[in-house]
């Protein structure tokens, strides 16, 4: 398994892409806390929102490129639980982006508790042979970008 190597910091800031979750029943245990295997399910939508804010969808992607995006691994070190009705927010970062894969820093928060975080490595592939691929160059321009910049470096975000 691989070591994190990742400093936290607050959801808000500069860092990257954060994006809000409100914790369900279906996401709780027994006990009432968040299931441990459903941060990774957090963390998958966020970097999938990160995405959609960079520009890129997926489908459009696969379709006109053959390329996916696969997990290869991931490290999740737990801090505090969240519970149902918990308002949770997964701040995204990108810790090393390479030409077939990128490695990302995952935070969950709420109300300024560090819950849990998550540093995933995600592989580009091609959708048929599933074999490593060369991330597409306009998603790698979207990516160092980042979320809400059009390509002539303008925010899109809203407010």
């Amino acid at each position: 398994m691989r070591r994190m190597n990742m400093t936290t910091s607050q959801p808000g800031a500069e860092i990257g892409h954060t994006w809000g979750i409100r914790v369900y029943y279906e996401d709780t245990d027994a006990g009432g806390i968040v299931f441990y295997a459903n941060y990774l399910k957090f963390f998958e939508r966020a970097r999938t929102e990160w995405l959609r804010a960079c520009g890129i969808d997926q489908n459009r992607l696969a379709d006109e490129t053959g390329a996916i995006f696969i997990v290869r691994s991931t490290a999740v070190d737990y801090r505090a639980p969240a519970r149902l009705d918990d308002v949770v927010k997964v701040v995204s970062r990108i810790e090393r982006l390479g030409k077939a894969s990128v490695d990302f820093v995952q935070e969950a928060w709420r109300d300024g508790t560090l819950l849990a975080t998550g540093s995933i490595r995600v592989g580009c592939v091609e959708r048929t042979a599933l074999r490593p691929a060369a991330i597409p160059s306009p998603v790698l321009a979207a990516l160092r970008r980042g979320p809400g910049v059009s390509e002539g470096g303008v925010s899109t975000n809203a407010g």
